[in-house]
């Protein structure tokens, strides 16, 4: 019998990645996303394989029919513009989605993935970021509905591992970059590479120098394969830790692109992280993981796909 895995946000960036190496790797995926930032464009390509779309709000009752595997729970917005968007149903899909969809691990004895993020750790005052670092939150600011929203998925998904005995992960995810990320998705690349390729300027917020640390997507797929398949519980951190400044890595993609583009400095946006930067030890020592993609010859390959959604 095939393994069978239901993935919320299966149509977002991150989602559809992973509902791909899954049924690469002979898994039957069922993917749930509500549409609201992802698309049906980064999925239609599996429709011919062991793939089941249910267009579904995961912060109502999810049901699925059948015995199940895993439940990899991705649904959320992800982006600055997002949730600055979209506040409430951020908020939601953090609380009450994680609720539905740790029901549902727990109703199909499933063990159950949490897609964490970076960002629960704030604007950080411990650099590089360790998990045992508790984090530097603005719980009023106007970024607080996301990280607010996964630090308290987090304790959910702990409350269900301890008193239901849940078999949970949670993989606390760095800036991730490739193809499927969203034109207008506002986070730094992809605003880089859109702006590069119209040879319009790149607009840098802040004077460029706050750090942040780019994984390509392969390598993120491969750590939250490898942590699903882990008898590790608690928090895991995937991501790259070559740090990189927000001007350089702008001055990267204009350079690659053969762009006409000049910097432009716009204010820095309220509780923006002045530093991002992964410790990977538990990643390397639990996991065998390490990211392998090279920032350059990740952005060759996003670039490419950039060329085919911007004019």
């Amino acid at each position: 019998m095939k393994k069978r895995v239901v993935i919320t946000g299966a149509a977002g960036f991150i989602g559809s990645h992973l509902s791909e190496t899954l049924l690469d790797r002979g898994y039957e995926v069922i993917g749930v996303d509500n549409l609201l930032t992802g698309a049906t464009a980064n999925i239609e390509h599996l429709v011919n394989r062991d793939f089941t779309f249910i267009k579904h709000d995961v912060t109502n009752y999810i049901y699925i029919e059948g015995a199940v595997d895993a439940v990899l729970h991705w649904a959320s917005p992800a982006s600055p513009i997002d949730y600055m968007e979209l506040p409430i149903p951020t908020l939601k899909v953090g609380a009450l989605g994680t609720h539905k969809a740790l029901g549902l691990a727990k109703a199909k004895g499933a063990r159950f993935v949490l897609a964490s993020t970076s960002e629960v750790y704030g604007d950080p005052l411990e650099h590089p970021q360790k998990e045992s670092y508790w984090g530097n939150v603005n719980p009023v600011g106007p970024r607080g509905v996301y990280d607010e929203a996964k630090r308290f998925a987090e304790a959910m998904t702990m409350a269900y591992h301890r008193y239901h005995g849940l078999d949970t992960k949670i993989v606390r995810i760095f800036n991730t970059y490739g193809p499927r990320m969203r034109v207008n998705d506002g986070r730094a690349v992809p605003a880089f590479m859109s702006q590069a390729l119209r040879n319009e300027d790149v607009t840098v917020f802040g004077d460029g120098s706050q750090t942040r640390s780019f994984t390509y997507i392969t390598d993120l797929v491969d750590g939250i394969i490898r942590l699903m398949l882990s008898s590790e519980n608690d928090p895991v951190n995937i991501g790259n830790p070559r740090e990189t400044t927000i001007g350089e890595i702008a001055e990267t993609i204009i350079q690659m692109t053969g762009a006409r583009s000049k910097i432009i400095y716009r204010p820095l946006p309220t509780d923006d992280p002045k530093v991002r930067q992964p410790d990977i030890t538990r990643a390397r020592t639990l996991l065998g993981w390490k990211p392998s993609v090279q920032l350059e010859e990740g952005l060759v390959k996003t670039i490419e796909y950039f060329k085919t959604k911007v004019s």
